[in-house]
């Protein structure tokens, strides 16, 4: 197979897979709700999103960090202090592209 057409091929594949990896993120509530948490300010600590969660520091940590993962968080130093914000694109994108998919269902067969 030639490279060019490998690229083509691949390429779709991997734009499902980091949507995908995105949709997973979102597919806890704890998550969901640290993404409404964050959406209510600029950015948090980890500390801020703990305070508001019934979860663990470590909970929430983990959490966090499975969002950065994805994309959908913001991860930023500030010097003792880790900061977290919602990456408005990222989460714009994905409503475009779950938007599409069911465009795409409804229109086919």
């Amino acid at each position: 197979m030639n490279i060019a057409l490998l690229n083509e091929v691949s390429s779709p594949r991997r734009a499902d897979q980091a949507m995908a990896s995105k949709l997973a993120a979102l597919a806890h509530p704890a998550r969901l709700e640290i993404l409404k948490r964050l959406a209510a300010s600029n950015s948090c600590c980890c500390r801020d999103v703990v305070a508001h969660l019934d979860l663990a520091q470590s909970t929430v940590s983990q959490h966090l960090k499975m969002l950065v993962a994805a994309g959908l968080v913001r991860y930023s130093a500030d010097g003792q202090r880790s900061l977290y914000s919602v990456d408005h694109e990222a989460l714009d994108n994905v409503s475009r592209a779950v938007a599409d998919l069911a465009a795409s269902c409804r229109s086919c067969c």
